[in-house]
C-alpha cells in the first residue's frame, strides 16, 4: 500500500504547523494492518484506509448490475454484497440516533451514562447513544478496525464529544464516571477475551446498570464485533472525503466546535499536547523493541485448545448453569419475536434472551436465521465453522449447539474433534476457508492478504465472502450467548 504522505503537504498539530516527517507503515509485510500506539499515529493510519487495496476481486458490471446497484454502483462494498451474498444480512445494528430522546434512569437510583441524545432501534433501549458509540470506538480500537474507528470518531463529534474526550477513550479514563469506566473495561474484555467472561463481570456492571441496559450493551457490542470483522476481512476502503471534521456541517446541532480553517475531508486533525505521546491503554499489541516506536505488528493470542475430556466437562457444566441475565417467558417470546413462531419444541435460550427487546430482538433473530439458512455454504460446512469459532471463543453454549447440529448431520465425535486438529483430512479448499474463519474469528486484523488470496484461488470469491459473512455472525453470537451465560 502506498503512503498517503505525498497527498498531503502539511500536518496540523495543536497550535502550530510542522513539516511532515513521513507516515509509519500502515501494513505489515503480509498485508495485515499495523497497530498504532499513539493518537497522531492512529489518525495517520485511519487516513491511510482511504487508499487501501480491496481484497475481493469483482466481476465486470453488467447492465443488470448497474440497474440493481443504482447510486451504489461505484461502491466496492455494495458490489461485494451484490455479487456474492445473495441477500445474506451481515449483523449490523446501527448506532446512529433515529430520534432525540432524553434518557431517564431505568434502574431506580442507578444513573444512566451521560444522558441527552437518543434511543436507537428499540423502544426499550435506554442507554445514551453517544455512550454506545464510545463503546463501539473501544471495540474497534481493540480489534484495530481503523475503518470503523474513523466512522465512530465522526459520530462522536456529532454527539458533541470534543477531540480531547475522544482521545481520552484510548489512554485516560480518569475523567469518566465509574459506570463508564466499568463499561469500557467490559467492552475491552468482551472483545478481546470473550473466553474469560464470567459471573463477576456481569455482577460488577449491575452496580451501575440495569439488566436490560447490560443486555443492550452486549447486543450492541456483539454487532460491533461483527461489523469490524466484515470491514477488515473484505478490505473496505474509506471514503475519500471522510473525516470527522469534514462532516460537521451535516451533523447538526450539538457538535463540538472545530476551527473552520482546518482541512476538510481528513482525519489528520489537531492532537493536544497531553495526548500526542500517550500510549494506548486499549489497543492490543506485543512488546517489540525492533518495531517502530509508534506502531506494533498486529497481535492476538488465544490459549491452546483444551483436551476432548475437558471440553465435554465444560459442556456438561453448561447444561446446568443459570443465565446471568433474565430470559423472557417462552409464550411472551413467541409473541414478541414473530420469526420464531415456526420453531418446533422449546424455544432456545438465545431467542428468549433477545426477546427482552422485541423490535431489536426480532431484527437480530432474522439476521441469525438468515446466516444459517441463506447462501451457498452447506449446512455441514456452516456447522463445522460454528464449532471451530466457538472453540476459539470458549463459547460453550454455542459449542453445544454446534455439536448437536454436527451429530444431526451424521458426524461422529471423532469427526467433530478432528476440527480441533491440523485439518489434514480435509480438502485444500476446506482448509483455506477454515483458516480464514479461524483467523478472522480470533481478531479482524490477524487475517492476512495472503490468506484471503489463497482462499479466493482455491474456493473462489463467492465462498470466501460467504465464509467471512458467516464468521462475522458467529463472532457476534458467541459473545452474546457467552456474556449472558446461557445454559444448554
Amino acid at each position: 500500500m502506498k503512503s498517503i504522505s505525498n497527498r498531503l503537504c502539511k500536518l496540523f498539530v495543536f497550535g502550530s504547523i510542522i513539516l511532515p516527517v513521513g507516515f509509519s507503515r500502515a501494513q505489515e509485510s503480509n498485508g495485515t494492518r499495523a497497530t498504532p500506539l499513539t493518537r497522531p499515529e492512529l489518525k495517520r493510519l485511519i487516513e491511510d484506509v482511504k487508499v487501501r487495496v480491496p481484497r475481493i476481486p469483482l466481476p465486470e458490471l453488467t447492465d443488470a448490475d448497474r440497474e440493481k446497484l443504482g447510486d451504489q454502483v461505484d461502491s466496492y462494498e455494495s458490489r461485494v454484497k451484490h455479487h456474492y451474498l445473495n441477500g445474506i444480512e451481515v449483523v449490523r445494528p446501527g448506532t446512529a440516533p433515529t430520534s432525540p430522546a432524553a434518557t431517564a434512569g431505568s434502574n431506580g437510583d442507578k444513573p444512566n451514562p451521560p444522558a441527552s441524545l437518543a434511543r436507537e432501534q428499540d423502544p426499550n433501549y435506554s442507554l445514551e447513544n453517544g455512550f454506545k458509540i464510545e463503546l463501539f470506538w473501544i471495540v474497534s480500537r481493540v480489534n484495530n478496525c481503523q475503518y470503523c474507528i474513523g466512522h465512530q470518531e465522526s459520530k462522536l463529534l456529532g454527539a458533541g464529544r470534543s477531540e480531547d474526550q475522544i482521545a481520552a477513550l484510548d489512554g485516560d479514563w480518569s475523567e469518566f464516571t465509574p459506570a463508564q469506566q466499568k463499561a469500557f473495561a467490559f467492552a475491552r474484555k468482551f472483545t478481546y477475551q470473550p473466553y474469560l467472561l464470567n459471573d463477576q463481570d456481569i455482577a460488577d456492571l449491575k452496580a451501575h446498570f440495569s439488566e436490560k441496559q447490560i443486555l443492550e450493551m452486549i447486543l450492541s457490542m456483539s454487532g460491533n464485533n461483527s461489523i469490524n470483522r466484515w470491514k477488515e476481512a473484505v478490505g473496505v476502503p474509506q471514503r475519500k472525503d471522510e473525516g470527522g471534521y469534514s462532516r460537521l456541517a451535516t451533523l447538526g446541532a450539538g457538535t463540538a466546535e472545530i476551527d473552520p480553517n482546518l482541512p476538510k475531508g481528513t482525519y489528520l486533525t489537531p492532537t493536544s499536547p497531553a495526548f500526542q505521546k500517550k500510549l494506548s491503554k486499549v489497543a492490543v499489541f506485543a512488546l517489540n523493541d525492533k518495531a517502530d516506536s509508534t506502531t506494533r505488528p498486529t497481535y492476538s493470542k488465544r490459549p491452546s485448545l483444551e483436551s476432548r475430556d475437558e471440553v465435554e466437562k465444560k459442556l456438561a457444566e453448561c447444561r446446568t448453569r443459570k443465565p446471568r441475565l433474565s430470559l423472557v417467558d417462552e409464550a411472551q417470546a413467541r409473541k414478541d419475536i414473530a420469526g420464531c413462531s415456526s420453531m418446533d419444541g422449546p424455544l432456545p435460550a438465545w431467542v428468549r434472551l433477545i426477546a427482552n427487546f422485541p423490535k431489536a430482538g426480532s431484527s437480530r433473530f432474522d439476521s441469525i436465521m438468515a446466516s444459517q439458512e441463506k447462501g451457498d455454504l452447506s449446512p455441514l460446512f456452516r456447522a463445522q465453522l460454528s464449532w471451530i469459532l466457538a472453540r476459539q471463543d470458549r463459547a460453550w453454549y454455542a459449542l453445544g449447539l454446534a455439536q448437536a447440529q454436527l451429530r444431526k448431520l451424521g458426524q461422529t465425535d471423532a469427526d467433530i474433534y478432528a476440527l480441533d486438529g491440523d485439518w489434514s483430512g480435509f480438502s485444500a479448499k476446506e482448509r483455506a476457508l477454515f483458516q480464514i474463519a479461524k483467523q478472522l474469528g480470533t481478531s479482524p486484523v490477524v487475517l492476512s492478504d495472503d490468506e484471503v488470496k489463497a482462499g479466493v484461488e482455491l474456493a473462489g470469491p463467492r465462498d470466501v465472502v460467504q465464509t467471512i459473512s458467516y464468521t462475522t455472525s458467529r463472532a457476534s453470537f458467541n459473545r452474546l450467548t457467552e456474556a449472558a451465560g446461557l445454559g444448554l
